[in-house]
């Protein structure tokens, strides 16, 4: 499906909910050290709740190392100071889609060499920016749309009142 990269996330509540979504979408995280928590942190394991076993985690000292892993890759940055949206992109499966650190983003010179693959989610100017676990899940579902839901239950499952 589609890969999601956490740049040094801080808050353990995010990681969680972000895992939750991933196991829900199929898609793989990648968490960029250095991690604002301990990946045994109550408040991560209770924020992913059971979903852990159904998530493919892997961990790298930089992003560097996983650019080296996934040469080939397609990354797309999310950034409030990009001039495209996050839905002027044509996901295909297999992209990388990466986010910062939930104080500060992701680093400048990683924006500027990788400007033309920087989106943005639209919102009101006042606003500073939107919750990290919420980006993602914005952006998992537009790329996942996009896909078909390939994968994914298209009907509800069956009430029994």
């Amino acid at each position: 499906m589609f890969h999601i990269v956490l740049v040094e996330p801080e808050i353990p509540q995010n990681t969680g909910n972000i895992v939750r979504t991933c196991a829900a979408t199929g898609c793989k995280l990648h968490l960029i050290e250095p991690l604002g928590f301990e990946v045994s942190d109550k408040y991560l394991k209770r924020a992913g709740l059971d979903y852990w076993h159904f998530v493919d985690i892997s961990f790298y000292p930089n992003i560097e190392a996983l650019f080296a892993r996934f040469p080939e890759g397609r990354y797309f940055f999310f950034t409030t100071k990009a001039k495209y949206t996050h839905s002027d992109v044509r996901y295909r499966e297999g992209d990388f889609l990466v986010f910062g650190k939930e104080t500060r983003g992701l680093a400048e010179p990683l924006l500027r060499e990788h400007y033309e693959n920087c989106v943005r989610i639209p919102m009101l100017g006042e606003i500073r920016s939107l919750n990290l676990s919420n980006s993602v899940a914005i952006a998992v579902y537009e790329a996942w749309r996009q896909a078909g839901y390939a994968g994914g239950e298209r009907q509800g499952r069956p009430r029994t009142f």
